[in-house]
């Protein structure tokens, strides 16, 4: 496997390409959006919803945390997850931003 010489590209592109690779899955926006609707969620609620089985919504959510789109609170035997605000804006301006650029139809 090759490397993806990161290093070429600048910050941003960089940044951007790491927010979309979290969400770069189908199981990921579905949590994504389920949270989003219940404003919070266990992760019980998940494997109802999603028709997933745990270790996979687990490792979704993991992948999720990583990249600080959901927080979690333990509570009793339950893990309690929700979308965290700040970083929910910062995709939202990066993706913004991205899909703002004009361009022209002069190619095809």
């Amino acid at each position: 496997m090759g490397l993806t010489k990161t290093e070429i590209f600048t910050e941003k592109q960089n940044k951007l390409a790491t927010m979309l690779k979290a969400i770069a899955h189908p199981a990921r926006i579905a949590i994504i959006q389920h949270l989003i609707k219940a404003q919070a969620c266990i992760c019980g609620d998940l494997v109802e919803e999603l028709g997933l089985a745990q270790a996979t919504i687990s490792q979704h959510l993991k992948e999720l945390k990583n990249a600080g789109l959901i927080q979690g609170t333990i509570e009793g035997t339950s893990v309690c997850y929700c979308i965290d605000p700040k970083v929910w804006k910062q995709y939202k301006t990066a993706l913004e931003g991205f899909f703002a650029m004009e361009i022209s139809n002069n190619c095809c």
